[in-house]
């Protein structure tokens, strides 16, 4: 290298590469490898969020650096030894997923080190058991974080009860304009809001504390949403413009202890929200806003015309008047979500033609009166990008039909409907440039849909295919898909009873534009595949798959052959219970994901044996 390109020149170059381009560049040679570690010292950004490293391999990738600003990474191989690591007085911006293994001590030390830090998300801080997450951790970041302007913490916040909870919010940043919580008490949270209230009265005359002036944006699950809570957050955040609320009872809710028409006139008193979200979760109780109808949405679309993005689930009363208010009052509207509407039908869109509405997202899961008539009149909205309905169970092929020339269409969700092959025919003779596509629970696709849907200029831009709970499709099915040599990047084939281990081997010898054996998926779901057996693992050894990082498979397989592919890939995800795969922050920070030319392994390879040595490098020694 150093007789091709001064060393100086080579550092300069790598020191404007991200860490997954300077990081495959160290594996090509020992030179390259001295010029990345010098390199890692300058980075203003670090974000490596594909593979989750223990502290040992992470500590040599962030030595000392005076210039790092943010910081992004996957913590589930971390514990508190690394706090020191991952706190760096520098950050401006800090985002960590699955801290299950790292205690409250986080916060603390965030608080004391990273004075300048303007955005945190944490995600699932302290939830391993005995890991302790107090009242002292939270004030000790609230006091520490001046320059807060985004906090996300999706944690329980019941364990920061304490007397002075409403009132250690007073410390918080008075730039803080989005705040996320993941679970707070209904109690907590009016103690809260009662707080800000008394402090907004007493401005006048007294020197009161100031919370939240510039909160534009909340984002709360909480326990009941209430008239008492929507007045109260009306009342104490006048400057919201985004609101996203969630509950999920455990018991009926009470008249009292419930969401009435009432309640929605109280929304936007101050005219500036843009984003609405009032969704209830039937996780516990299959249960719903049973005391709203029309009316209340009605008199909450009056006073909401300049939304932009609306999300009701669980409104059960409200029938096509209601949504119909909202598509005709706000005209800026871009993206709609409804679920459990069980009253929403085709007239919803009967006339959306003669308005100025460009829909980009729809969601419209588990509206079963729906029909293809009403997905026809929703095609006329050519803007269309993310389209979900799943759970739209009278929804056939001649909807599809109409969705196949959308020209901006490019994730569709149809799972439960009751499409046939012909769909997909339909689809892959199509327009639309679709990146994902899920036909979970279509039971009446056979293995003679997958060519079909392939047949066009579909092959070129899919990249998420989900196929689970499909009965028909076969290992066959499968081995057309890797005949198509379709560069997928995910496959989810969970709980087909007749997908075996011919799939396997179909998917690890596909090759793509003559790449490596199996060279596109990042993720393969065979969770509770029928024909799956012990034998399949030795398909999933290198080098095949080289570039996935996700795995479901049914752990009680083979046990044993389950943890040693475990051992042999540590940088490879394995979901043996059933859970489902990937990341919840795809919809946010897809760009982080989608490096499609890149061979993981390669990092792989730097991180844990060593510095590859390449033949040049040889020669030149020699």
């Amino acid at each position: 290298m150093d007789a091709a390109l001064p060393g100086a020149v080579v550092a300069t170059i790598l020191s404007r590469l991200d860490v997954r381009s300077l990081l495959h560049a160290a594996a090509a040679c020992r030179g390259f490898r001295a010029c990345a570690s010098q390199a890692l010292a300058f980075l203003p950004s670090f974000h490596l969020l594909e593979v989750a490293l223990t502290h040992d391999l992470l500590r040599p990738l962030l030595p000392p650096n005076p210039t790092l600003r943010t910081l992004r990474l996957d913590c589930a191989r971390l514990e508190d030894d690394a706090i020191a690591c991952l706190a760096r007085s520098s950050l401006h911006e800090l985002l960590l997923l699955n801290c299950d293994n790292i205690s409250g001590r986080l916060l603390c030390k965030l608080g004391n080190t990273c004075r300048d830090l303007r955005v945190l998300s944490l995600n699932s801080l302290g939830e391993r058991r005995g890991l302790v997450v107090n009242f002292y951790d939270l004030q000790e970041l609230l006091n520490g974080c001046s320059q807060l302007e985004s906090l996300r913490l999706a944690l329980d916040f019941s364990t920061f009860d304490d007397p002075n909870f409403g009132h250690v919010w007073a410390s918080a940043s008075e730039r803080l304009s989005s705040l996320e919580i993941g679970y707070i008490p209904m109690t907590m949270l009016l103690e809260l809001l009662t707080a800000v209230v008394d402090a907004h009265q007493c401005m006048d005359y007294v020197k009161a504390p100031v919370f939240f002036p510039s909160l534009q944006k909340l984002c709360l699950t909480v326990d009941f949403i209430t008239d008492h809570l929507i007045g109260s957050i009306s009342a104490a955040l006048p400057s919201l413009t985004h609101l996203d609320l969630q509950d999920a009872p455990i018991i009926e809710p009470t008249s009292v202890s419930d969401l009435t028409n009432t309640g929605l006139q109280q929304i936007n008193p101050h005219g500036k929200l843009k984003h609405i979200s009032l969704m209830r979760s039937q996780e516990f109780l299959v249960t719903s806003f049973r005391r709203v109808n029309d009316l209340g949405i009605l008199l909450m679309a009056d006073k909401c015309s300049n939304l932009e993005s609306v999300c009701l689930g669980g409104f059960s009363r409200v029938t096509d008047t209601g949504f119909r208010a909202i598509i005709h009052s706000c005209s800026g509207l871009h993206k709609l979500r409804v679920s459990h509407g069980s009253h929403l039908t085709d007239l919803v869109f009967h006339d959306i033609i003669a308005t100025s509405l460009c829909l980009t997202h729809v969601s419209l899961r588990w509206c079963k009166l729906l029909t293809d008539v009403g997905i026809k009149r929703l095609s006329f909205n050519k803007d269309l990008n993310v389209l979900d309905l799943r759970d739209c169970r009278s929804l056939g092929d001649e909807a599809v039909r109409a969705l196949s020339c959308l020209p901006k269409l490019q994730t569709l969700s149809l799972d439960g409907t009751d499409i046939s092959d012909e769909a997909l025919k339909y689809l892959g003779l199509g327009t639309c440039p679709l990146t994902s596509l899920s036909l979970r629970g279509c039971r009446k696709l056979t293995n003679d849909c997958i060519p079909l849907l392939f047949a066009g200029s579909v092959k070129q831009s899919l990249q998420v295919l989900d196929l689970s709970r499909i009965p028909s499709v076969t290992d066959d099915g499968i081995m057309l898909l890797a005949r198509s040599r379709t560069p997928l990047i995910e496959l989810r084939m969970r709980e087909n009873p007749k997908i075996g281990d011919a799939s396997v081997m179909a998917l690890a010898s596909m090759q793509v534009d003559g790449g490596t054996y199996g060279s596109s998926l990042q993720l393969l779901d065979l969770y509770d595949c029928g024909g799956i057996t012990p034998l399949a693992t030795r398909w999933f050894k290198k080098p095949y798959f080289p570039r996935l990082r996700w795995l479901g498979i049914t752990g009680s397989l083979n046990r044993v052959m389950v943890d040693a592919l475990a051992r042999s890939r540590p940088f490879l995800h394995m979901a043996c219970r059933g859970e489902e795969l990937g990341t919840m922050l795809w919809d946010t920070y897809s760009d982080w994901y989608r490096h499609n030319d890149d061979d993981l392994d390669e990092l792989e390879q730097w991180l844990l044996d060593g510095e590859p040595v390449s033949d040049d490098d040889t020669i030149m020694e020699e």
